[in-house]
């Protein structure tokens, strides 16, 4: 993992500029080299990482680059974190955070990967906007394990291991147990959008106090989008029985993997979870878990600066907070920074957002210099 400093002139606080550089594998077949790098006529830049997360890697080294040149030197310390492990949670992503911790270095603002410049980022929303992640959820990796006297298959008797895991995924998956919430962050990002919403949903989204017990039911039904962005979320992810097809398990299990939701965090997500799964006679066991990340005030200075600066960039696009459903490298900042803002300056439309860790993943070669752009006014700015 990489961590650099330069150095600025005056004693405020730093800011921390960071991506990382390690991507997911690139299989199947790709209509450009994944690694190659090429740039077609139509202007797009191809290969594995351009958007997850390389270009804005590239935008905050060539942003410094220039300014340097420029003979600029910053008012406060300027850091570049990027990390070689973001993809599997490694053990290098911590490693320049520890750093700057044991240094006693405490940073005025973090921005990290997260939302980008979009266009129409839910249905029914017609326009472009800059998608400014606020809120990162907490994570957990969850076992859930059935056991029995085993047995041959011939004579299987009833709820077996595997079929009370059955039951029990399908209890969970027909109705989530998870209490769901119309928060701060999710009714601002509304009320910035609902403009461009037709009549019926700009008069419900502009008045949550009236239509709250209403939209937290609607929303959670109206894509997972929106549910996870509302409730503590579980995914099952991995299962495991017996070895032969003509034995039943003396242990089987499922893995899941959770979200925490501020409202419900993990203490409370898991406990909640648990109780269901011992009506199943299955066991809980927490393989990992982290809490969720403090909320950035959509109100303060760090999101007002992001916001003034998307603005100059971005003229006529929309600023709007919302709710991390994945997760960052900035978990592991929020010790030491409490403005960790998941934000990448770079304009990508649908087929590019689809090709996030998929086929084919590409990029715009004219939002390059906007990201430039958008990091050098940033350091100005700080």
């Amino acid at each position: 993992s990489l961590l650099f400093r330069w150095q600025g002139k005056g004693a405020a606080e730093p800011i921390l500029l960071m991506s990382h550089q390690d991507v997911v594998e690139a299989n199947g077949e790709w209509s450009h080299a994944p690694f190659g790098g090429e740039m077609d006529e139509d202007g797009r830049v191809w290969g594995r990482g351009t958007v997850d997360t390389k270009a804005s890697l590239f935008c905050i080294f060539e942003a410094v680059e220039e300014l340097i040149e420029e003979g600029y030197l910053p008012e406060c310390d300027v850091y570049i974190a990027s990390s070689c492990t973001e993809e599997w949670s490694g053990e290098g992503a911590p490693h320049p955070a520890v750093y700057l911790a044991e240094n006693r270095i405490r940073l005025r603002l973090l921005l990290d990967e997260g939302g980008m410049v979009v266009e129409n980022p839910i249905p029914m929303v017609q326009g472009t906007y800059a998608m400014v992640g606020i809120v990162e959820k907490g994570y957990g990796d969850v076992r859930f394990t059935a056991r029995s006297k085993g047995g041959h298959a011939s004579v299987p008797g009833t709820n077996t291991p595997l079929v009370r895991l059955g039951k029990f995924m399908a209890d969970v998956d027909k109705k989530s147990p998870f209490k769901v919430q119309y928060t701060p962050v999710v009714e601002e990002m509304f009320r910035r959008i609902a403009p461009n919403m037709n009549w019926f949903m700009r008069i419900l989204f502009s008045h949550p106090g009236a239509f709250r017990p209403l939209l937290e039911k609607i929303l959670p039904a109206a894509s997972p989008a929106a549910a996870a962005m509302l409730r503590t979320t579980i995914a099952f992810t991995m299962a495991k029985g017996s070895d032969g097809a003509n034995v039943l398990p003396q242990e089987a299990s499922v893995v899941a993997n959770m979200r925490f939701i501020h409202h419900q965090p993990n203490r409370e997500s898991i406990e909640c979870i648990r109780r269901i799964a011992d009506k199943y006679d299955i066991e809980t066991e927490v393989i990992y878990q982290d809490a969720p990340c403090p909320i950035v005030d959509f109100k303060g200075e760090a999101f007002r600066l992001v916001e003034d600066v998307v603005h100059e960039v971005y003229p006529g696009v929309e600023v709007c907070p919302y709710v991390m459903t994945g997760g960052t490298d900035a978990k592991y900042y929020k010790d030491i920074c409490d403005n960790c803002i998941r934000f990448a300056p770079l304009y990508i439309d649908v087929p590019q957002y689809g090709s996030i860790h998929g086929l084919d993943e590409n990029i715009y070669q004219g939002t390059l210099p906007m990201g430039v752009d958008f990091y050098k006014e940033i350091i100005k700015r700080s």
